[in-house]
């Protein structure tokens, strides 16, 4: 990861580790607890990713690829933004990282996104990364 600002966020969710990661993975469940979002990728690293909606009124298509890809316990990958207003060149990419990892029917997920270069950019991620969070954990537990 780079070495810019980071976020950092992590969740609890009461669900079996298996739940919490077809959740993060599966583009049905996705719509869940994302409402208006759907996702294509092949999951294989390597593979890109992009998430197309509406937020705040405002479409988007946001893009990246599959950098590492462990079932159950790690999914990594490139993250750009065009509603960032910056232009869609490598060294505007980030890289996010969410770490699973879980006991019994508690998951604990961490996610960290890097190359944040302005802390305005970095805070409205830190809000986004906890709203996406805690709709992960109420879908789940619901």
């Amino acid at each position: 990861m780079n070495t810019y600002l980071l976020t950092s966020t992590s969740i609890t969710i009461h669900a079996a580790l298996s739940k919490v990661w077809d959740a993060l993975v599966n583009p049905d469940a996705i719509k869940q607890y994302l409402p208006g979002t759907s996702v294509v990728s092949t999951w294989r690293e390597g593979s890109p990713i992009v998430w197309k909606g509406e937020w705040q009124g405002r479409t988007y298509a946001d893009k990246g690829v599959i950098l590492s890809l462990k079932p159950g316990r790690l999914l990594e990958y490139s993250y750009f933004s065009p509603l960032s207003g910056l232009a869609d060149k490598l060294q505007n990419y980030g890289t996010v990282s969410l770490k699973l990892s879980g006991l019994d029917n508690l998951t604990y997920v961490s996610l960290v996104q890097d190359n944040h270069l302005t802390e305005q950019a970095r805070a409205h991620a830190q809000k986004i990364w906890e709203m996406m969070l805690a709709a992960l954990k109420n879908y789940l537990e619901a």
